[in-house]
Formats: C-alpha cells, structure tokens, sequence
C-alpha cells in the first residue's frame, strides 16, 4: 500500500512538474536564432502602439550625394530597399517549411495512474506508461517536404521579381529626376536669353524704334519663367523624394542624376523579347512553382487511400499487496502494439482528391493568363519604345534644330525692325517647348525601357545575359504508394 502511494505521488508530482514547465513563456527557454528578429523584438519591448518598429530617422547618406549614375543607385537599393529585405526573409521563412513537412509527429507519452486499482490473481495493476508514434505510410512525407520546397522556390521566384519592381521603380524615379533637371536647366538659360530680349527692347524702347509694350512684355515673359522655375524647384524636390524612398534614405539626401546620360541599348528583334520574357520572367516561375506544389499535392491526395501506422509500447507497474515477508511484492510487464487508420470514408477521400486535381488545373490556366499578360506588355512597351525613339530622333535632329534656326532669324530680323517682338517672343517659346520636349520624352524613353527590362525578367544585350537566370523546374512524378 504504501509503495502504490508513494508511486502516486510520484506520478503527481511529474504531471505538476510538467505543467508548470509548460506555463514558463516559450521565449525564456528558446534561444533567438535571427538577430534582426532579436532588434525588432526588442524594439517592440520597449515601443507602445502606434509607434516605430526602428527608432530614429533613415541615413541620409552623404556618400550618395551630387550626381551618380543609376547603377549606383540601383546596387544601393538592392542592398537597402525593405521590400527587397522582407521578401528575402519570407524566403528564408519558406526555406524551412521542407525540414518541418519531412519530419514525424512529436511521439506521445501517457501515464495512468490507477486509483482503483485492477485486480489479477494475487497481482493488481497500478500504474501504466505508453509510448506510442505515428508514422505515415511510405512516400507522404517526401510529397509534404516536395511540396514545401516549391513554396520555397515561388518565393525565390516573387524575390526575383520584387528585385525586378524596385530596380524599375528606382530608373523611374532617377530619370524623372533628370528630365527636371534638365527642365530647369533649359528655363534658367532661357530666362538669361530673355535678359537679353530686354536688353535689346530697351534699347530700341530708349531710341523710339518700338513701344513700351516690348519692355513690358518680356519683363512679363520673365516673371512667367520664374514662375515655372519655382514649379520645377518643387518638383525636384518631390522627385529626390520618391528617389530617396526606394533607397531607404532621408528625402534629405541631395540626389542627383547626371548631366549627360550614356546612350541607351534599345531593342530591335521583339520576338526575341517574347521568348526571353516567357523564360525568364520571375512572376511566371512563381506561377509554375504553385502548378508544381498543386501537382505534389495531388500525389498527396492519393496516399490519403492509404493508412498511416501506429506503433506503440506499454509498460503496466504491479504489485502483491498480500506478499509473504523476504517475497516477491511487486513486478512489472511490457505490452507492444500496432495501429493503424482505416480510410474507409472514400467520400472525403475522393473530395480531396478532386479539390486537389482543381487546383492543378486552375493554377496552370492562371499561369497561361500571366503568359499572355506579359507577351501583351511586351508588345505595347515595345511598341512605345520604337515610337518614343522616332520621335526623340526627329526632335533632336530636325525639329529642334530648326525652332532653333528660326529663333535667330527673327532675332536678327527684330534688331532691325523687320518683326514684330510678338512674332519674336513666339519663336522663342516654341524653341522652348520643344527643348523641354526632347528631355522630356527621352526620359519617358528610358522609363519605358526600365518597364519592359521588368517584364522580360531583366536587360538584353548582345549575348542576351539576364540578370536573374531562373532554376530548371523539373517535371513532377508522382511517388508510388506502398
């Protein structure tokens, strides 16, 4: 008797012993394996709601500042941007869901004590312990850890394409904040030519060559480009702004595109570009990767037809409460089992089965929409970018030239009375607009250039080199079941 209460005892105070283990928080037990988890952790530890994650404000980057290249850019960003920082961590994130699908459940361990205990012959039963485990039939956990390893490769493939989107969104950026800079550029050495318009009115103004209204009207002209000037001045700092946020800097930053851009590669063959957006385009491998990981699961589905074993072991504790002295008083014995599921209910079986076959084929009509979204988008930037190019070379070589031209004749024919200063202001305001013009849809020029480098999953050149080379995706094969 006293043996068996002692055992009970024993029994409770394991049980309390692992309850109270269980209530201790899991954070003072389980090391923090990612320091940048440890920072924000800490961060949240001492922030109330509401408040940032980050104290303080982002760099301000001194190193960055005056005119860069974009490529300079682009490499910073790539480093710095959090959008790509975040989808580099889901991807480690998902990289370790494979080790968790392969591996079995947690075994269970149960005790029983007996409070009444159970009687046989001159024994009784006191207490039992069982070990038992589950382990799936053969060839489920290498289709869960498959089918976890191709979520891992669509967020490869969504890292890719964020790396894609922030390069895109930092070349527009840079070369908006070019054409402004060339806007201002244009409106301020065409403010110093109206000083000489002025001039030259003035003077005549002073002889009774012309009226007041000339002086008036180009102090007038003056004011308005002052205006814009004030306007551009704005929007260059709204430009360094949306610059600065795609590299994690303080709008602060004094960015700058440079003066003079090199020229830009522009693609000819678009059906090449078809080719290489189909095989190379991130979105697209993240949509076959989900096909992929539909398939696993569709192998899945057929080993749920399949039982998962059970195995378990026993051990009774017994003891004799009526044993002479100097005898035996207790003993003990062991009990092994085996178990399995019955999956009998072909119903749900079939459900999964289908649901899981669906999936494959809405997954791979979704794949062949994107396919012909991205050939879409490749044809219209294409396009706009064989027009943007005419257009670009028509200004420069033709229009502007010639507003140019026409600017100095009515220049010179007004210092000599033969135009009216109307007719010369005219000229010079187009001449303007067409300066201003050429910078400004060369920019659009090489927007449009950045987009369609995102849609066909990087730059071409002359050995056609990608920027991201996608892996291989192997054809599936379904495993056997036993």
């Amino acid at each position: 008797m006293l043996c068996r209460e002692a055992l009970l005892r024993c029994t409770v105070a394991g049980f309390l012993g692992f309850a109270l283990i269980g209530c201790r928080s899991p954070r003072s037990r389980v090391p923090v394996c990612d320091p940048d988890y440890a920072a924000i952790e800490a961060a949240l530890a001492t922030s109330s709601i509401g408040t940032a994650l980050e104290p303080g404000d982002v760099a301000v980057a001194p190193e960055l500042a005056g005119p860069q290249p974009v490529e300079t850019y682009v490499h910073y960003a790539l480093g710095a941007n959090p959008e790509i920082f975040a989808a580099r961590q889901r991807v480690e994130a998902e990289t370790m869901r494979a080790p968790q699908a392969a591996a079995l459940q947690d075994p269970m361990l149960e005790v029983n004590p007996f409070l009444d205990p159970m009687h046989m012959g001159d024994m009784r039963q006191v207490i039992d312990m069982g070990v038992s485990q589950q382990i799936p039939w053969r060839g489920k956990r290498g289709t869960r850890a498959a089918a976890a390893e191709q979520e891992a490769e669509r967020a490869r493939a969504e890292l890719a394409a964020t790396e894609l989107a922030v390069i895109e969104q930092v070349k527009v950026a840079y070369y908006e904040l070019y054409f402004i800079q060339q806007a201002i550029q244009v409106t301020e050495a065409d403010r110093e030519l109206l000083n000489g318009l002025q001039a030259i009115a003035s003077a005549r103004f002073g002889v009774g060559e012309v009226t007041q209204q000339d002086v008036l009207r180009a102090e007038l002209e003056i004011l308005e480009l002052d205006n814009q000037l004030v306007q551009l001045n704005q929007q260059l700092t709204s430009a360094r702004a949306r610059l600065a946020r795609q590299l994690h800097l303080s709008p602060e930053t004094p960015l700058r595109a440079l003066e003079d851009l090199p020229e830009e590669q522009i693609p000819q063959d678009v059906a090449r570009l078809y080719d290489q957006a189909v095989a190379a385009r991130p979105e697209l491998h993240a949509q076959l990767a989900d096909i992929m990981q539909q398939r696993h699961n569709v192998d899945l589905a057929r080993l749920e037809y399949f039982p998962d074993v059970r195995l378990s072991g026993m051990w009774m504790g017994m003891d004799r409460p009526n044993a002479p002295p100097g005898g035996s008083s207790g003993g003990s014995a062991v009990k092994l089992g085996i178990g399995v599921n019955l999956p009998i209910y072909r119903q749900r079986l079939d459900a999964g089965l289908r649901e899981a076959e669906a999936r494959v084929v809405a997954s791979a009509r979704q794949y062949d929409s994107l396919r012909d979204q991205t050939r879409e988008e490749v044809a219209d930037l294409f396009a706009q970018v064989q027009s943007q190019q005419e257009l670009l070379r028509l200004l420069r070589e033709e229009i502007v030239p010639k507003a140019d031209q026409t600017f100095e004749v009515s220049l010179r024919a007004y210092e000599v009375g033969d135009v009216t200063f109307l007719q010369l202001v005219d000229n010079w305001r187009q001449l303007l607009r067409f300066q201003i013009s050429a910078y400004r849809l060369e920019s659009q020029l090489r927007q449009s250039l950045a987009r369609l480098e995102r849609v066909v999953g990087g730059v071409w050149g002359a050995e056609w080199e990608m920027e991201w080379e996608p892996e291989a995706q192997p054809a599936a094969q379904p495993e056997e079941a036993a």
